[in-house]
């Protein structure tokens, strides 16, 4: 069966919104239509960088994953939790791989971005006291919101000594505006492959999360 004129018209408006430098593409009532139906099924996601404007999953899906750089030792048991690369060089990558003139955007982000959370530190002579693991990603994607500049969403890994949390083990992802989604998990092997079916599953929208078992919050 031929492609409807339709589905024609909205790859048309694909590959507009790639071949722009902003992202745009007019602003008509066919137009918006058309971009309607490619943001209810998260073929387009809104701009980051130029408001108003659209990027496409398609593109996205060039772009790189950021994560701790060892992370297949630390699931392969061969690092401890301390030697994954830490938050802060994870970030400085991610800010690394911008255009020049979004990384000041960008930079405004770090500490809420790649910020160490510890919900709890157990006491201290605890035998099992240490600094509970909290690891950073930033995958291609949008929320509800615009993800962070370069159309990112960020979030972390964590281990949790924390009563108020179902589980041990968390995965949060995150848009700028925090919309999240959020995935928890009894055993620390459980939640890194959890986190590896979702770093290869980038790009995404948040609300998709919800076919790996997460939670919008």
């Amino acid at each position: 069966m031929p492609p409807s004129s339709e589905a024609d018209f909205e790859q048309t408006v694909l590959d507009m919104i790639e071949h722009s430098p902003l992202g745009s593409v007019p602003r008509t009532p066919t137009y918006d239509e058309a971009l309607g139906h490619l943001r209810a099924t998260h073929q387009v996601y809104a701009n980051a960088d130029h408001k108003d404007c659209h990027v496409t999953a398609r593109s996205l899906a060039l772009r790189p994953v950021f994560h701790a750089s060892n992370l297949d030792l630390l699931v392969a048991g061969k690092i401890t939790d301390d030697a994954l690369e830490s938050n802060t060089s994870i970030f400085e990558r991610y800010l690394q791989s911008l255009p020049t003139e979004t990384r000041t955007h960008a930079e405004a982000f770090r500490a809420e971005v790649a910020g160490r959370e510890i919900h709890h530190r157990p006491k201290a002579g605890s035998a099992t006291a240490h600094d509970p693991l909290a690891t950073l990603f930033l995958v291609p994607g949008g929320g509800p919101h615009p993800g962070l500049p370069g159309n990112y969403l960020h979030g972390m890994l964590m281990e949790v000594h924390d009563t108020r949390f179902p589980e041990p083990w968390r995965i949060v992802v995150k848009d700028s505006l925090n919309d999240t989604a959020v995935l928890n998990a009894s055993t620390k092997e459980e939640a890194l492959e959890a986190l590896k079916d979702l770093l290869d599953s980038a790009p995404f929208h948040l609300f998709e999360l919800e076919a790996l078992g997460f939670k919008i919050e």
